[in-house]
């Protein structure tokens, strides 16, 4: 197996991750890898973004539509799914490429994850039987550190917490000690830190043309009736587009938010990204330099070669 380092590359959403990914892998010979916990489910390509298939067709992807919505993807999942594609990659010869913003997945890929014991189906199903505030309540009363951390309305992080209260007498927060190690390869990580402003605007755009197909990609999925607690379900512009579809918002109306939320979220992710893997390069970068993606690629390249 291939020893090269193998790149990572981190960013907020909408800050082009897709377009420097495909000029990577085709300047690596590389394939690229999913690190989004929403770009992994096969419903709602358009809302989360997910690479098109004209994108798509100009270098191998993985890990992108994979899963069916009622299925929840854990860190620990995903980073058995990006195990094995990268050993299947490198057996051909190709680079592996990892592209993504959920941190927490790859925080679990390079610095690894404290071993939780499996839960029981008894105690997964009491847990799952319980409405979302009945859940925080039980979490709140018997696991105060964890139940500060989490929204009451997290009802899938919760009853998690919850699982693991009930099945090992401890909270979770004492398995996310990060003292875990990660995989044993050498990875590079890199960090897209696009101007903010710039960012904000780019994130407004692209859901503002992504809009009339995201409306009916969202009314098909709600259609299913998904479960109120699987990730998808939660996704930025999914309750928005819901609550326009009830009549509860105006379109317009629906919009705004759904941008409002992603340029909340844009936020976040910049904050997370500049305060873990301090030994990442930075690159920051302003769209009005029409050569932005030629740098960020040589950036990359150079950092790989040294």
């Amino acid at each position: 197996m291939s020893q090269l380092p193998i790149p990572i590359l981190m960013g907020p959403t909408a800050s082009g991750k897709t377009a420097v990914s495909i000029r990577l892998a085709q300047a690596l010979g590389a394939e690229i890898i999913n690190a989004d916990s929403m770009q992994i489910y096969a419903d709602l390509r358009t809302i989360t973004a997910r690479p098109d298939p004209a994108e798509e067709a100009q270098a191998r992807h993985h890990l992108f539509g994979l899963l069916p919505a009622r299925e929840v993807c854990s860190a620990q999942r995903w980073v058995e799914l990006a195990c094995a594609c990268m050993a299947e990659i490198e057996a051909r010869g190709r680079r592996p490429l990892i592209v993504g913003g959920t941190g927490f997945y790859i925080r679990a890929l390079t610095e690894g994850l404290d071993t939780i014991p499996p839960i029981s189906d008894a105690v997964r199903a009491a847990v799952r039987s319980l409405e979302a505030e009945a859940a925080y309540q039980a979490l709140a009363q018997d696991d105060a550190i964890m139940a500060a951390r989490l929204a009451p309305n997290d009802g899938q992080r919760v009853r998690r917490a919850l699982e693991v209260l009930r099945q090992t007498g401890r909270s979770l927060a004492s398995f996310q000690t990060g003292t875990a190690q990660g995989l044993a390869r050498e990875f590079r990580l890199f960090k897209l830190l696009p101007e903010r402003a710039a960012l904000y605007a780019r994130c407004d755009q692209r859901l503002a043309l992504m809009w009339p197909e995201a409306l009916r990609e969202v009314e098909a999925y709600l259609a299913q009736n998904p479960h109120p607690d699987w990730p998808l379900t939660k996704a930025i512009g999914v309750p928005q587009i819901a609550s326009y579809l009830a009549g509860e918002l105006d379109c317009d109306q629906a919009l705004q938010l759904a941008q409002q939320k992603t340029r909340n979220y844009a936020k976040r992710q910049l904050t997370w990204l500049r305060n873990q893997h301090h030994e990442a390069r930075n690159i920051a970068f302003s769209y009005n330099d029409a050569q932005y993606l030629e740098n960020i690629c040589d950036i990359v390249m150079a950092n790989l070669t040294d």
